[in-house]
């Protein structure tokens, strides 16, 4: 069931001229090849109303539904104190999450390694692109040894594309993965990968490597693929993920594959199923849906809002599919929970939870 939400008129929007939609249903302002709709990002300057880099500071015009949690709390404030010292690059910030307060408070940060510059120019991503000028191959030490500092409970490591790069820098991610293990063992570690270009070698690399977690994003539907992310391909990212499995049978390590999704880019309702329908068919096991919400001006504008009540919807369809795991929500991110989707989570998560009484015996907390 589709239903009418919330669409909001940008800036002069009755004075502006727009198009029809046919796949969306709604009349879109002409300028960007997906129309040129209203910058409402939680980013799209700085974060949480501060001012970016440029001057700039994002638009509020969004539902109620649509408020991320003011960071805080002693954790989150000891992070990001370690973080700078550490010197250490995190997609949490880089891609102005609107999670970081509450993942950072529960130890779980996505950190990013080969660089800060990307090689692709993505509609959607704030990531600044570019021609890379930095590799360094001690990289997988520098951040096995803060990440222990930092004392985290699941780190998801990614990177920018680096097509400049023989295999994409997989054979970093590789290092790093095996440097966490030695560093941090009892951590969960997740990799958020590139389509390395759809190379199988490289892909090998990584998984041989045993992360917990493989995951690469498919991002939108088939439609949407060539504005959305331009230089990666629907069939190339299926194909990571399938590869991905065969990898894991292969070595014998159960890795979870998992993928993520943004909405209100001008996809519809059946796309989303038949995107549901085309992860399970390869496989993944854990999915991520969130509401896409635009950086700057300069990004691919925002189409409509979901209600909380669709995402809820997504999510009781695609684990009828057989996903292990989904999150779902307006302002779920690719690593959102990220600790609880690790094989095992369960177990994990009883022993935070429980306590100790006088003798040292464990007591779990009471459902």
């Amino acid at each position: 069931m589709v239903r009418e939400l919330p669409m909001f008129e940008p800036p002069g929007g009755h004075d502006r001229v727009a198009r029809h939609d046919p796949a969306g249903g709604h009349d879109r302002p002409t300028g960007h090849p997906l129309g040129d709709g209203l910058s409402i990002a939680l980013g799209g300057g700085g974060s949480f109303g501060e001012p970016s880099a440029d001057g700039t500071t994002s638009l509020r015009r969004h539902p109620d539904w649509i408020r991320a949690r003011m960071p805080s709390g002693e954790n989150y404030h000891d992070l990001k104190r370690l973080l700078r010292g550490l010197s250490l690059n995190t997609v949490c910030e880089e891609a102005r999450c609107p999670n970081v307060g509450e993942c950072w408070d529960q130890r779980t940060a996505t950190i990013m390694i080969l660089g800060d510059t990307c090689t692709r120019a993505c509609g959607f991503c704030a990531i600044k692109t570019g021609r890379p000028t930095w590799n360094d191959e001690d990289e997988p030490r520098r951040v096995a040894e803060a990440v222990a500092a930092l004392g985290l409970e699941h780190v998801v490591v990614t990177s920018v594309a680096r097509d400049d790069l023989p295999d994409g820098g997989a054979h970093v991610f590789a290092e790093t993965i095996r440097r966490l293990r030695v560093a941090s063992p009892l951590m969960g570690v997740e990799v958020l990968i590139p389509d390395f270009n759809g190379e199988p070698e490289p892909l090998r690399q990584v998984m041989d490597a045993r992360p917990d977690i493989l995951n690469h994003n498919l991002e939108t539907v088939e439609r949407l693929q060539k504005p959305v992310r331009k230089r990666a391909r629907w069939d190339r990212s299926l194909g990571v993920l399938a590869q991905a499995k065969r990898d894991a049978a292969a070595i014998g390590y159960p890795v979870h594959t998992k993928s993520s999704l943004m909405v209100g880019l001008g996809e519809t309702r059946d796309e989303l199923a038949a995107t549901f329908h085309a992860l399970r068919e390869v496989d993944c096991d854990i999915l991520t849906i969130g509401q896409y919400l635009r950086p700057t001006v300069e990004h691919l504008p925002l189409v409509r809002y979901y209600h909380p009540d669709e995402f809820a919807e997504m999510k009781n369809e695609a684990l009828t599919l057989g996903f292990l795991h989904v999150e779902s929500g307006p302002l779920v991110r690719s690593s959102y929970h990220a600790r609880d989707q690790v094989p095992g989570a369960e177990l994990r998560r009883a022993r935070r939870e429980a306590t100790v009484d006088a003798e040292g015996r464990v007591i779990p907390v009471a459902s």
